[in-house]
Parts: C-alpha cells; structure tokens; sequence
C-alpha cells in the first residue's frame, strides 16, 4: 500500500517533482523541475489546476456531501441494486456513512491534487524570466485556486495537513493536521495576495479567476468564520465591479450564456472542442431509466450506477412560494411510471416529451411525476457529454452574502434591499417586498432564500453547519423521512454534531500515522 503514498503529491499531471528520490531522472519523464522553461508551461500548469476543480465541485462526491446531505435531496431507492459505490452514496444521505465510505473520499484526494499542481508553479514561477505581468496573472490565479481548495477541505473536515511548497523529500509527506485556524490563516492570505494580483472582470467573462472572484471568495471565508464586519466592505467592492443579475433566472444557467454578468467563478466545461471537456451532471440527477429519450433529448442508460440521485425533496419543492418563478426554472418533473425493478419508464421517448413543468402539475391516471433539477437540463447532441458549467460563485449569492453580514451586524435596513433585489427577479415587479427588521425573523428569511436561490449548487449543507441549524433542521427532517420510507433502519438521521465534519479517509489514516480521526468515526 505504501507504494500509493505520494499519489496526490508526487507527478499528478506531471507537475510534482521526484527528482530528489531518485538518482537519475527517467528519461521518459518529465518532472516539474525539467518541466517550468518558459511563459506557456506555466500557463499550461494553471490551467491543469483550474480542470482539477471539476473533481471537488461538480464530482458525484461534491453534491453527495452538498445537497443529498442536507433537506434539500435525496434519491431514489432500488432494494435489488446493493452495488457498493450506491450504498455509500445512499448512508451519507441517511447520516449512516462511516470512515470507510469512499464516496466522502474525492473531495479530499482531489483537492490536494489542486493544491500540488499550485505549489508546483508558487515555488518555480520566480525562477524563470518572462512578463512580470503574467506572472502576476498566474501567481495570483494559483493563490486563489489553492485558497479554494483549502477552503472546501476546512469546511468539510475541519484542520487538515498543510502543504504550502512542492513536496521533494517523503518523510515532509507525513504531518499532522493543522488547525481549523491555522488552515483559515493560509487561506486568507492567499485569498489577499490573489485580490491583489488579479485583475477585475471584463465582461464577457473567459472563465478564469478574477478579483471578483478573490473577494467573494475571502468574503465567504469570513462569514463562515463569523467575522461579518471583515466580509462587508470585501462584498461591497465585489458590488463595484460591474457584475448584475440577470433578468431571467433560468438564463443564468444557460449553456449559450456562460461566464454571464451574474457569474463570478464557475468550473468550465466544454463539448464541443476537438478532444471534448463535456460534463453529464443532469445524468445523474434524472431517474434510472433504460431510455433516457424522453427527458434529455438523447438516447442513455441511466440504470447501472448512474441515476437516480440528487432527486429534489418535497421538502425543499414545498420551501418555494407561490410565485416563486425560480421553482419551474430550477426543478422539472420527468413524466412516467415505476417498472416491476423499481426503474422509471418515461410516458414518452420522443426527444424531451416526458419533462414537464413541476407548477400545477397533476400527474395523469396510470403515471407518476418525478422530480429533478432543472438548472442543469440542456439541449446536447451526444449521450452523457453535456456543455453545462457549475457555478460556485454568483452575483446573487454575493447579494446574500452582504444582506446576511449586514444583518448580522444589527443593520437589517440596509440588508433589506439586497435581498429584495434577489427576490424582486424571482416575483417580478409588484411583490410585495420583505420588510420585517427583526434581526431573527431576517435572519431566517436570508437562510431560505439562500436555500431557494442556490439550490442544487452545493450550498445548504454548509449553510445549515454554519448557521448552527444542522442537527436540529436534519434531525426534524430525518424523523419525517423514516415516516415517510419503511426501509430506513431505526439509527438512519441520527445527526449530532459529531456529524458536522466528515472522516478523513480510512486510506490516509492508514498512510499516515499521525493524522486523528474525526470524532464519532
């Protein structure tokens, strides 16, 4: 096993350097010392962290532990299928997961393999001579990338190992984990040196980090840290910079509307290059089914191992308002029945006949109406290859932000128009607007707004932690849900806060000797 050790530190992407372990460099290979010459390789090696993003946020592992973790989805259950990746996905819902669950596992390999690639170009950038301009792109890039990545593991394991220099010696492998604080203090100064470095947006946007995206960033880390008077004038400034709303919510994820005012970082995906980067989120958001015609336009098997998850619960559908205009852009319904082995026949195969919007719907005699998220359903020419990008910054999620910080700080009059700037898209003109300035009552209203807004983005478990509502909303959910389901054992949602974190990985535990385990795992 220990041959496996240096996996996420040592070569990923051709990156991280052996040199040292070895005698003489294998002259098939290439490691980073060999590798850094000019301009383009480090253009080259940024770009290789911003694609290991995609396995941290918009991997099966990331809305497994984002949303199916919290009220807001679930999944559809199938006693016959007992497949090993299926049963873990299906614990952390139901609070059953242990530290042998690999489906909690990605988020942390991955986002070290961000975090070597980064430390690979921060340590060998100042030694090669090229644009003092780009370099300061690429450093200020690769320090925001890493805050990131830091700031996905603190939020959902708490201290974690520090490694802020390219691995060359193993025994600098095997550290204990540092502290929530010390993790943070990395983090900021990152996020800092990043605002500093990168350059404000130019719309239409590429995709690639800029200071709105630093900022919002550092903002989130302060208030997840509840230093609300530290992320105000941070967000205020994100305000300054040309970013808006747009005028339809479902524009916002629209494949044909990428990198939008409203977009201040998402993980890019494309299908339509030479060698396609497609994403196939929707693929598993949608019913298992053998003919997948009916709901995406195309042709794909989504029974083995591939649907069925991240299904909207009633709970969440019933949190939208009358009015809402969010609810039919975000969650759709696919149109059908059950078979005898509990996968989903769609009521029609022609190209997208089966989806059907979720207002009034009524299904017919004989059919059953499921629900899934919409946000993520876009016309594609090939099966499984979808062009969808994932957002992990909006411009409406920065509004929140700020109207939550004000609030936070007793001036819930000024966090009143920035919520309603949000919710004014979603009602249209003529809604009556919030206007209650009890801090507590304002308080939860910006929580489920939250929730409405950003649903399915990886939002409401985090939100739940941070807000100290987790156990109470998932205990309260958890007893309605073994109501509702008669397979769930007696011990399913038992949510405490040793339930807050995650496990570090029985296979680092294994590796490295000096790493404790959460409690309660």
């Amino acid at each position: 096993m220990k041959r496996t050790i240096l996996y996420i530190f040592i070569l990923i992407g051709g990156l991280a350097s052996c040199k040292k372990f070895l005698v003489e460099t294998p002259r098939t290979a290439q490691n980073s010392i060999d590798y850094f010459k000019n301009e383009n390789d480090f253009k080259l090696a940024v770009n290789g962290a911003y694609a290991a993003l995609r396995d941290i946020y918009s991997s099966k592992t990331s809305w497994v532990m984002g949303e199916m973790r919290s009220d807001n989805t679930y999944y559809d259950y199938k006693p016959s299928d007992a497949a090993l990746a299926v049963t873990q996905r299906n614990d952390v819902s139901n609070f059953l997961n242990d530290k042998f669950n690999a489906q909690t596992n990605d988020k942390w390999s991955k986002a070290y393999v961000v975090i070597s690639r980064v430390n690979a170009i921060l340590d060998q950038i100042d030694g090669v001579s090229f644009s003092e301009k780009s370099k300061r792109l690429i450093t200020g890039q690769s320090r925001f990338l890493r805050a990131l990545a830091y700031f996905e593991l603190v939020k959902y394991y708490g201290g974690v190992p520090l490694y802020t220099h390219l691995i060359n010696n193993p025994k600098d492998i095997y550290v204990k984990r540092s502290g929530v604080q010390e993790v943070y203090d990395v983090i900021i100064a990152d996020a800092k040196d990043a605002i500093e470095k990168l350059d404000a947006p130019v719309f239409p946007q590429t995709g690639v980090a800029t200071k709105g995206a630093a900022l919002t960033l550092l903002a989130d880390v302060y208030i997840n840290q509840k230093k609300f008077p530290e992320a105000e004038p941070l967000l205020k400034q994100v305000m300054q910079l040309g970013y808006a709303l747009m005028s339809s919510y479902a524009d916002v994820f629209s494949t044909t509307l990428k990198n939008n005012s409203e977009s201040i970082f998402e993980i890019q995906y494309n299908a339509g290059l030479a060698t396609p980067q497609p994403s196939n989120f929707i693929y598993n958001f949608i019913p298992r089914m053998s003919n997948s015609t009916g709901v995406t336009g195309v042709n794909q098997n989504t029974i083995t191992d591939l649907g069925g998850f991240n299904t909207p619960t009633q709970d969440l559908i019933n949190s939208f308002e009358t009015g809402d205009t969010r609810l039919n852009a975000s969650i759709a319904i696919a149109e059908g029945s059950w078979n005898a082995s509990n996968d989903f026949v769609p009521a029609s195969n022609t190209a997208g006949a089966s989806v059907k919007n979720i207002v009034g719907y009524t299904p017919p005699a004989g059919k059953v109406g499921r629900p899934f998220p919409r946000k993520f359903l876009h016309a594609h020419t090939l099966p499984n290859q979808t062009n969808d990008n994932w957002p992990v910054y909006r411009y409406a999620e920065v509004l929140l932000l700020l109207a939550e910080a004000l609030n936070e700080q007793n001036k819930p009059a000024e966090a009143l128009p920035l919520l309603n700037k949000v919710r004014d898209r979603a009602f249209g003109a003529g809604v009556s607007p919030i206007a209650t300035t009890d801090q507590a009552t304002l308080r939860n209203i910006i929580l489920h707004e939250r929730r409405v807004e950003l649903a399915f983005e990886n939002k409401r478990w985090i939100d739940l932690v941070r807000t100290g509502n987790a156990v109470t909303v998932m205990t309260a959910y958890g007893i309605a849900m073994k109501a509702k389901y008669s397979y769930l054992p007696s011990n399913a949602f038992t949510v405490t806060n040793n339930s807050l974190l995650f496990p570090i990985p029985f296979s680092e535990m294994e590796l490295n000797t000096q790493l404790e385990q959460n409690p309660g795992y």
